[in-house]
C-alpha cells in the first residue's frame, strides 16, 4: 500500500482554495450543498461574455430567439467532432430564429487562435470568449463539450453533457421542440 501524504502541497492548496472562493463568489455565498445546476424548465442564469472583437455580449440580448449554447475549447477533441453538426444545425435553423453560440473556454488572450481555429474548421456560427469560465460556474457544467437549448423566453429546454455523435438527431429535435413552444 502506498502511503498518502498528510499535507497538500502549497500549489495544490492554493488551487483548491481559489476554486472554492470562485465557486462561493459565483454562487452568492451559498454552501456546496446548495449548488444545483439550472434545471430543465428553469430560466437560464444571467450570463455575459465577450465576442471575438472584444465587445460585451449577453444572453439576455438573445431573448425572443431559440438559443443553442455549446461550451467548447480548441484543445478538446470531442468538441472538434461536434463542429460539423453544430454548423449544419446553424445553417438549417438560423432563418427560423435560432442562434447558435459556441462559448469558448480557451485561456485569456487566445481570441486570435480561436478565430484561426474557426476558419480552419469552417465555423460560421457565433462564438463568445469565456476564459474565466463564468458560463461553467453559472450553469454548473461538468466539462466540455456541453450543450444547452433555450427557448424564446430564455428557459432551458434541453441539456447534453458530453459530445453528441455523428448522426445524433436529439439536438435538432430539441431545437424543433423549442421553436414550437
Amino acid at each position: 500500500m502506498i502511503p498518502m501524504p498528510r499535507v497538500i502541497p502549497s500549489s495544490v492548496g492554493r488551487l483548491l482554495c481559489g476554486i472554492s472562493v470562485a465557486l462561493l463568489a459565483a454562487c452568492g455565498g451559498r454552501s456546496a450543498g446548495d449548488l444545483r445546476a439550472p434545471a430543465i424548465g428553469a430560466a437560464a442564469p444571467a450570463y455575459a461574455a465577450i465576442d471575438l472583437e472584444g465587445q460585451p455580449v449577453a444572453l439576455a440580448a438573445l431573448k425572443g430567439r431559440v438559443v443553442v449554447l455549446n461550451v467548447w475549447a480548441t484543445w478538446c477533441l470531442p468538441c472538434r467532432d461536434e463542429i460539423p453538426q453544430l454548423e449544419a444545425l446553424h445553417e438549417q435553423f438560423a432563418a427560423q430564429g435560432v442562434t447558435t453560440v459556441g462559448v469558448s473556454v480557451d485561456a485569456a488572450g487566445m481570441g486570435a487562435d480561436v478565430r484561426d481555429f474557426m476558419t480552419e474548421h469552417d465555423m460560421r456560427y457565433t462564438v463568445w470568449l469565456d476564459p474565466d469560465h463564468e458560463f461553467s460556474l453559472k450553469f454548473l457544467t461538468i466539462g466540455v463539450p456541453e450543450t444547452f437549448v433555450l427557448d424564446r423566453a430564455g428557459v432551458i429546454r434541453w441539456r447534453k453533457i458530453g459530445a453528441f455523435r455523428q448522426g445524433d438527431t436529439t439536438l435538432a429535435a430539441a431545437v424543433r421542440r423549442a421553436l414550437g413552444s
